[in-house]
């Protein structure tokens, strides 16, 4: 089942123009050979925000921009953000206001309006929080949960351990191909942000979890079908990213191991690789980024952990 079903997503929009910009604008997007996630987040922001404008009784105007894109003001915009702020987070709040960004600079493109109502609103700040790591020992628990040869077992296995060995994003890894995988030179493609293809190595241990899961997955019936890589439990079809994080999480439940979600691995990858000394360059070339500044955000955590363990290693405050 593919993640975006744009008729679910503009499900009770039909009475008002929203629809039809929501669709068109995803028309564009396709255009644009923007990858499925990221239309996904942008459209969903902006269907958000029309039922939530038809809901909102605290301001005469919401009801008319329920209808109508084109009428939205700052004011609608700073109502919603406040209320993603009060019933999920800020950085839930900063998800959607990005998008919305995005929407409303395609009605100017479009001529719909002249100015975007998205300028003058503040980004919500976000707590700079510190997401801990995803060590051996929390994986060594999720990787005994997957022990046995069900084909939700062996898939299972492969799939933590692409995460874990190449700190991958959760779209990366769950929007593979069968075509990506190279078990020849232990590699994969990876389908990157922003359009951005890279290959990335993996060790010995998960090439072997990946060549028994692809030997289970052959004697499935249809599952030749199937392009991607991987397939749900119950039926030939893919098992897309959403469905991977539902798994990581029952996984996590199961084996006693708190908050397992794919990008902890990849913090635990930054981690390892400057606890090893490894160049920040050649890291932002694994993990497929751009900005200097990606390096920093991810490694916070694991940062504060190495310099926790030279503080005691110096035992500063105890020689006395």
């Amino acid at each position: 089942m593919p993640l975006l079903d744009l008729e679910k997503l503009c499900s009770g929009l039909e009475d008002g123009d929203w629809a039809g910009f929501l669709r068109d604008w995803d028309r564009s997007l396709r255009a644009g050979n923007y990858p499925e996630t990221t239309r996904y987040i942008y459209l969903l922001a902006a269907a958000q925000l029309a039922r939530f404008l038809a809901d909102d009784l605290s301001d005469r105007g919401a009801a008319e921009a329920s209808g109508d894109p084109t009428l939205v003001t700052k004011g609608n915009i700073e109502s919603f953000q406040v209320w993603m702020i009060e019933t999920r987070s800020a950085a839930t709040a900063l998800n959607k206001h990005k998008g919305l960004q995005q929407f409303f600079r395609y009605l100017v493109e479009e001529g719909e309006i002249g100015v975007s109502p998205m300028e003058r609103v503040r980004q919500p700040k976000t707590p700079q929080k510190l997401v801990p790591i995803m060590g051996d020992g929390d994986t060594k628990k999720l990787l005994d949960s997957t022990r046995g040869k069900s084909f939700a077992a062996l898939r299972d296995e492969a799939i933590i351990r692409l995460y874990y060995n190449t700190g991958a994003r959760l779209s990366e890894i769950g929007s593979l191909l069968l075509a990506d995988l190279d078990m020849k030179t232990e590699s994969t493609r990876l389908h990157g942000k922003g359009a951005k293809d890279r290959r990335v190595r993996f060790g010995p241990k998960t090439l072997r979890a990946l060549a028994r899961y692809l030997r289970t997955r052959a004697k499935r019936k249809d599952a030749n079908k199937v392009p991607e890589l991987w397939i749900a439990e119950r039926g030939v079809r893919r098992l897309a990213p959403n469905g991977i994080k539902a798994m990581l999480k029952r996984r996590g439940a199961a084996a006693g191991v708190p908050n397992v979600f794919a990008h902890r691995w990849r913090h635990n990858f930054a981690h390892e690789w400057h606890k090893a000394g490894g160049n920040t360059g050649d890291l932002m070339l694994l993990l497929g980024w751009s900005s200097d500044d990606m390096p920093r955000r991810y490694a916070a955590s694991a940062a504060a952990e190495r310099a926790q363990e030279f503080q005691v290693q110096m035992g500063i405050g105890e020689r006395v």
